[in-house]
């Protein structure tokens, strides 16, 4: 699956399997997840007026699937285990990993499950355990806790054994979440955000916020901080990339700020964060202790499809391409 010439939009089309490169894996993809990132992409190769279109390229930022080929110096692998990580190009039959960030699939996962994690497991992991370090009995607040990085986080939170509010607009998706071990939902809106989760943050506040909303809950999720609580900051659905600060009530409560993002991280960087993740997760997603959260799996020729069903906020949890 390719961009349209005008971008914005997948199209279906025959692109040469990829040559692989030393140090990378050559996998038959079984599956790939949708990561709201995909379509900022998209929207940046739309065509400017007076430019030439931009050269399409094959979607899918991660993927899970049987080894095909190893390129040189690869070891630790052979072809046909399963194994799962980022790559460029999830949207297609077959894919390449960097040998340095691929994971072994758990028998215990399916291969729409497996396709969940490379992504939003290890960035979740990155923002409760290595960042915020969250703990047991701590409270958590999610924003947009229906969406894939926010019900990955619940996911997450309540296996470290916390307490986790989360916020929606929508009060039958916060619901839903209840079976999830989501301890209490909260009804927000565009307005009154603040005023929204005042009621069920205590006088003292909550020990950290994980935020995918974007800079227009900045405030009143700094607000809403016990002392030494933790704001981390992964997603921005809203577009509103600033927001106020107040560095009264961050030296006061001695707060601390975390932005959790893979975009500027090199490959031995995000390596470090696999084998992190490896070692904190792995034996419970083996055992059956973690499970995705599965909203949806489409097939490969209905991207188009899942793509709306995305963006139109239907969802809960995480949206699955089946190849």
């Amino acid at each position: 699956m390719v961009p349209g010439p005008e971008g914005g939009t997948w199209d279906i089309t025959e692109v040469q399997r990829p040559v692989v490169p030393a140090g990378q894996i050559l996998i038959r993809v079984h599956a790939s997840s949708i990561n709201r990132a995909e379509f900022r992409r998209l929207r940046s190769l739309r065509t400017q007026p007076g430019k030439s279109a931009p050269e399409a390229r094959v979607g899918g930022g991660d993927a899970a699937g049987e080894i095909v080929e190893l390129g040189t110096g690869v070891t630790g692998w052979k072809p046909g285990e399963r194994t799962m990580g980022r790559c460029a190009g999830g949207f297609a039959e077959y894919a390449l990993i960097d040998a340095r960030e691929a994971m072994p699939v758990p028998a215990a996962l399916s291969w729409e499950e497996a396709a969940c994690i490379p992504v939003v497991f290890v960035v979740v992991h990155d923002a409760l355990f290595a960042s915020g370090q969250l703990h047991k009995g701590e409270t958590v607040l999610v924003t947009a806790a229906p969406s894939g990085v926010g019900v990955t986080t619940l996911v997450l939170a309540k296996y470290l054994g916390a307490r986790v509010i989360g916020t929606s607009r929508s009060a039958e998706k916060l619901e839903r979440l209840k079976s999830h071990g989501l301890d209490v939902g909260v009804v927000t809106g565009s307005e009154g955000f603040g005023d929204a989760i005042a009621p069920h943050i205590g006088e003292n506040g909550v020990d950290m916020v994980v935020d995918n909303i974007g800079g227009d809950v900045l405030a009143p999720s700094i607000a809403a901080l016990a002392v030494g609580g933790r704001f981390v900051t992964i997603g921005r659905m809203s577009g509103v990339l600033t927001g106020e600060l107040d560095v009264d009530r961050l030296a006061e409560r001695r707060l601390h700020l975390y932005g959790v993002s893979n975009r500027l991280r090199n490959a031995a960087q995000r390596a470090e964060s696999m084998r992190r993740f490896v070692a904190d997760l792995m034996p419970a997603l083996g055992d059956g202790r973690i499970r995705p959260i599965i909203d949806r799996s489409f097939a490969l020729d209905d991207l188009a499809a899942a793509q709306a069903h995305v963006e139109a906020d239907h969802h809960v949890g995480k949206v699955v391409i089946r190849v």
